[in-house]
């Protein structure tokens, strides 16, 4: 599996909006396994994606890649991971190489 968050941004008039989208990519059949939107890009955004995709496949225990963005660098989201039996798998700073499929889905929405 591998995810990623994006933001979606719109103007109107002089408001500008933001909206972001966390999401889960099946790597092995470029399904989406779980997404949420929100007005806030915060740990309880990835927190959320990940409980639903849980939800969703119970019975998986997949290696996990993302970004070291704080939300999945955090004690608590590892925690969550460790606990269903899921392995963590963070690319190195600057290079996307373990989460070029997360990164990749989102590019092709913005």
């Amino acid at each position: 599996m591998a995810t990623d968050v994006t933001e979606f941004k719109w103007f109107e008039s002089t408001i500008d909006h933001k909206v972001y989208l966390s999401a889960i990519l099946d790597i092995y059949d470029r399904r989406i396994v779980s997404f949420i939107i929100r007005n806030s890009n915060d740990n309880q955004l990835v927190f959320s994606t990940l409980d639903a995709g849980i939800e969703a496949n119970q019975e998986a225990h997949p290696i996990f890649h993302s970004y070291r963005g704080y939300q999945y660098t955090n004690r608590t989201f590892h925690d969550k991971l460790e606990n269903i039996g899921m392995t963590q798998s963070m690319c190195r700073i600057s290079k996307c190489n373990d989460n070029g499929s997360g990164e990749g889905f989102c590019r092709t929405l913005n």
